[in-house]
């Protein structure tokens, strides 16, 4: 079994935790002097650092929101200079005000070794060729494998995402081993490769890391059949750090989370009650080595459960298991995050007042797909046919325009989408993950 930090892996719990206790400590501190929003924070309750004596004490700080970091937009969460932070990486912000993350140097040689070791879990070494079909720019997945993968010594292909059959040329003609992107991109590869009339057999590949989206272990049977590679799951946020967060080890049966930087808890997402291992709740992170932007019971609304069961590979850290759903209503599709009022913005202006809608998601082929249908009114539906086929187009352009994917757009007869007496429904989602 490979380990890239074997001391570090696989320390007993003990150890673990005086670790945790002592960064904890040194987190809570810098926080409290270095961030107002954490100091009023701690202030509000009567609390201060030194009051933070046990990895127990943690329950006692205040939860912290996405919402936080848009009130302090853009560097008010930040606990040094800028003239320290040497990365910032942000979300679209189309659901209003960016999430800004920022990094030092010692963050971004953190992030290296947290991927480093997610790499090494999957067979990476300096030998092998990283064909890395993440995407580059402020999404912090391509630079997070990216820098990992140098860290290891391996030679990285920067590729990016799209154009699958010049994915596949490059991986047959520069001999990729290791291949990192979504679970779905995996699969549109793996049928781009047959379309070329080509097997796994052309290809090199050995082993694929695939986050960013949920899949399922389907999805992972079919992937690793049709690339010839074992497929491994891996988390990360970019509020924590980015991925890295947590990875699969070859046992295929949850991702151990790097404790030594992260702190994780299961509450009641109603009552924010920490709840025992093994019971399925939110997911919450603690940073404990992030300088630029430390993150205090940060609140993912990921839906998991962790235990501390054995795991044969050797690791001690913590495992957690598929991420089964989230608290709030946003849907993640091929990667990207959408919510519905995106959706229901884009209707909006379109001059659909008040549209009655339903988002339909689906996974057709191991791809997510998502149609929206949309009543029109019955002047418009009893127009030419010509100009509802020109109206659903232009959505489906501001779709793409305002979420950076593909929706299909299905205009639909008035009062033909369910009404409903309470809450409207608006998505209806039937993948199997």
């Amino acid at each position: 079994m490979l380990y890239w930090n074997e001391k570090i892996e696989t320390m007993t719990r003990d150890e673990l935790q005086e670790l945790q206790l002592e960064r904890l400590q040194q987190t809570v501190e810098r926080s409290y002097y270095n961030v107002p929003h954490y100091r009023k924070a701690m202030q509000d309750i009567g609390l201060e650092p030194g009051d933070i004596k046990s990895l127990d004490d943690l329950s006692k700080l205040q939860f912290t929101y996405k919402s936080d970091l848009r009130d302090n937009y853009p560097y008010g969460m930040f606990a040094v200079p800028l003239s320290e932070v040497v990365r910032i990486h942000s979300t679209s912000g189309t659901t209003g005000k960016p999430t800004v993350v920022g990094y030092t140097r010692n963050d971004i040689n953190t992030w290296s070794e947290l991927m480093a070791r997610a790499l090494t879990c999957a067979g990476a070494s300096k030998n092998d060729v990283i064909h890395n079909a993440y995407g580059y720019g402020l999404f912090t997945g391509g630079l997070g494998f990216h820098y990992g993968a140098e860290k290891v010594g391996a030679s990285v292909i920067p590729i990016s995402g799209g154009n699958s059959k010049r994915q596949v040329m490059i991986m047959r003609d520069y001999g990729s081993t290791i291949l990192t992107c979504t679970p779905s991109y995996a699969v549109n590869i793996a049928e781009v490769l047959e379309e070329m009339g080509l097997t796994a057999a052309d290809l090199k590949l050995k082993a694929g890391i695939f986050g960013a989206e949920p899949w399922s272990n389907n999805m992972r049977k079919n992937i690793e059949e049709k690339l010839g590679i074992i497929a491994l799951d891996i988390y990360g946020l970019s509020e924590i750090i980015g991925p890295g967060v947590a990875i699969e080890c070859p046992e295929k049966n949850g991702l151990h989370i790097f404790e030594d930087h992260f702190i994780p808890e299961i509450i009641d997402p109603e009552t924010g009650d920490v709840l025992p291992y093994g019971s399925v709740g939110e997911l919450v992170f603690t940073s404990l080595t992030k300088e630029a932007l430390p993150m205090l019971r940060y609140r993912t609304r990921d839906i998991t459960s962790l235990t501390l069961e054995k795991c044969p590979c050797g690791r001690t850290h913590v495992k957690m298991q598929r991420v089964s759903g989230r608290t709030d209503d946003m849907l993640i599709i091929r990667g990207v995050n959408v919510f519905p009022s995106q959706i229901e913005s884009v209707l909006l202006q379109a001059g659909l007042v008040e549209p009655h809608y339903l988002i339909i998601v689906d996974r057709v082929k191991n791809l997510d797909t998502i149609e929206v249908q949309v009543e029109v009114s019955p002047t418009l539906f009893s127009d030419k046919i010509r100009k509802l086929e020109e109206l659903g187009r232009k959505i489906e352009a501001d779709m793409v325009s305002m979420l950076g994917i593909s929706i299909k757009v299905r205009l639909v007869e008035p009062k033909s989408i369910e009404r409903s007496e309470g809450k409207a429904k608006r998505v209806l989602d039937k993948r199997k993950i």
